[in-house]
């Protein structure tokens, strides 16, 4: 038989493996009742602490590693700088990698555990619901960041932490806000992916809100961008709103769950002799600066993005320090009204 593990008694206990660390350590912050069962269930395994596994822990290299889906959105570059500057601030080093669009996040996860003796990690951007078993073979604990707690399989919620925004939710506000101002053509531009994903989240919100509103949902105005082209990218939003143009489509408004693919849809209706928002509205998702430096200013709900990353990595720190256990926190976003959604054209309320 193998060797019982704090992690075995843990489980048995229905407890998290920081609070059978506080009950070994005689903490005052536990109740009683929760301590002697752990006290039970050890006595009864014969689990022993192993002495110097602790002292190695405390000697072993101190290094976290983040793994980033969709590098090249510049939505993650001002979360990555915080992470920086809180990992160098604990005097821990880091790890960042790249995982590619068709690329397994758990393989890659599980590889790099192999490579560098890793004491956690966060992973920005993707999905998780194809790969949550494999990633319950880390030996480290897991902080999914901008991943909302839908995206992981109930069943694992309580082995991994997120830490993100309700992309549907949020959504939904978007277009209340747009049905508001007189828009009942909507087209929305999100990612055609056949399992459950972020962009996935922002069309069930954009489906809700019209539904809420009695607007006929129209499968002609829902738009999936192109594959072979990098997701949420200006060329794919330009790409996708074009092909919207080209079909012929009546439409009074874009949603993009981006705000990299709503400025791609912006210059695409330019080039197309539409004026924003005199003739179209456009809007997007994510508050990237960009996005208020552009002409016209974008209509966007923005994501507390240091709040995010602030989160994210504390939380890491708090589980790898056995102060907290695994959590999902939600955010809230912000509506940021632009320029680029109006009444649409010859609107009278």
């Amino acid at each position: 038989m193998s060797e019982i593990t704090i992690k075995e008694v843990a489980k048995r206990c229905g407890v998290g493996v920081s609070t059978v660390s506080r009950a070994l350590n005689n903490h005052s912050d536990i109740n009683p009742e929760t301590k002697a069962r752990i006290m039970k269930v050890i006595e009864e395994t014969g689990y022993i602490p192993n002495n110097s596994a602790r002292n190695l822990k405390r000697t072993d290299s101190k290094c976290i590693a983040v793994l980033i889906k969709g590098i090249t959105n510049p939505f993650f570059s001002p979360m990555i700088e915080v992470i920086e500057d809180e990992t160098r601030r604990k005097k821990y080093s880091l790890v960042i990698r790249h995982v590619g669009a068709y690329e397994d996040e758990a393989d890659v996860a599980l590889e790099l555990e192999k490579e560098r003796k890793l004491r956690g990690i966060i992973f920005l951007g993707g999905g998780y619901r194809k790969s949550t078993n494999k990633l319950k073979s880390l030996s480290v604990p897991v902080v999914f960041s901008t991943i909302g707690a839908p995206l992981i399989e109930s069943q694992s919620k309580a082995d991994f932490s997120s830490v993100s925004v309700d992309d549907r939710l949020e959504s939904k506000r978007m277009i209340e806000h747009m049905i508001g101002l007189g828009h009942k053509k909507i087209a929305i531009i999100t990612e055609g992916s056949e399992e459950l994903s972020v962009g996935q989240l922002r069309l069930q919100g954009y489906v809700e809100a019209l539904k809420a509103a009695k607007i006929e949902v129209n499968e002609d105005l829902i738009r999936y961008l192109d594959p072979n082209l990098e997701h949420y990218s200006v060329q794919n939003g330009y790409r996708t709103a074009k092909d919207l143009i080209n079909s012929g489509t009546e439409f009074t408004a874009i949603f993009c769950v981006s705000d990299m693919l709503a400025i791609g849809a912006c210059r695409a209706l330019m080039d197309a002799g539409y004026k924003i928002p005199k003739d179209i509205s456009v809007s997007g998702f994510d508050g990237l600066s960009i996005g208020q430096y552009y002409s016209p200013r974008l209509t966007t709900m923005r994501q507390p993005m240091m709040e995010l990353s602030r989160q994210s990595i504390g939380l890491l720190f708090d589980i790898i320090d056995e102060v907290s256990e695994h959590k999902n926190i939600t955010l809230a976003c912000e509506l940021i009204q632009g320029e680029s959604v109006w009444k649409p054209k010859g609107y009278r309320k």
